[in-house]
């Protein structure tokens, strides 16, 4: 990622509800790469013996770690300064979260500085929109990158290869196995991206092959039978983001 930035032009801001949420939902997808896929990537750009630092989530989905802005005030809101130095004095799983949270709030920062000339009920429109996702903390939670570890280790593991021959994705388990328990605790960590629950060895779930979280098969109305027709799923997040993107 370069280590630079320059603030966009103002005719290149974004003006109605669905421009500012693509903008969000752009700026998003880079922050949760940067802190799940690219996560090692990430760490290593942040080296404390370097300037002060911020991590920016562009209007392209990329992401980079680079100064602040040098004038007062800024074009946009800033995100959280010098994440770097506190780096070394936490543990990496602390660190990603403090950063994941801070991410979240400068988000919502830029999102409603493009909102302010809005009306109330558009601005109200617009939250909802954003309130669809799981924030960047709730992401990179589920993905269970804090440890550093690869975003396909740490799913459910793949034991019904009656399941899996079409769709490599989906996992179905039944109680009646023996190491309900085991899978239980490898993956306590692992949240349904609908209703918040967590892993079970005994439930249906299928991950979406676009942002790679993890559903019970209830609760986005996928059965292991309608799951073995599937090649690549989407969840409903990503089919209706990619829709007003269009």
């Amino acid at each position: 990622m370069e280590m630079a930035r320059a603030p966009a032009p103002a005719s290149s801001r974004p003006r109605t509800v669905e421009a500012i949420y693509k903008d969000f939902a752009a700026r998003r997808d880079g922050l949760v790469r940067a802190l799940t896929s690219d996560v090692d990537d990430f760490y290593d750009f942040c080296d404390p013996d370097k300037e002060n630092l911020c991590l920016y989530g562009n209007p392209d989905g990329s992401w980079e770690v680079a100064l602040p802005a040098e004038e007062v005030p800024p074009e946009l809101p800033e995100p959280a300064l010098g994440i770097n130095f506190a780096r070394n004095g936490m543990h990496r799983r602390d660190w990603l979260s403090l950063v994941a949270v801070h991410s979240d709030s400068w988000l919502l920062s830029v999102a409603f500085f493009f909102a302010a000339p809005l009306s109330a009920n558009e601005r109200k429109r617009l939250f909802s929109l954003i309130n669809d996702h799981p924030n960047v903390y709730e992401s990179m939670v589920a993905r269970k990158h804090s440890s550093g570890k690869s975003r396909h280790s740490s799913k459910p593991k793949q034991r019904r290869e009656d399941v899996h021959a079409k769709n490599s994705r989906a996992v179905a388990r039944g109680p009646e196995e023996d190491d309900d328990e085991e899978e239980d605790e490898e993956h306590s960590e692992t949240f349904c991206g609908s209703c918040g629950g967590i892993y079970s060895a005994s439930e249906f779930w299928i991950g979406c092959d676009i942002c790679e979280r993890w559903f019970h098969g209830k609760c986005v109305r996928i059965t292991p039978a309608k799951a073995e027709h599937i090649k690549h799923y989407k969840c409903p997040d990503c089919s209706s983001s990619k829709k007003i993107r269009q």
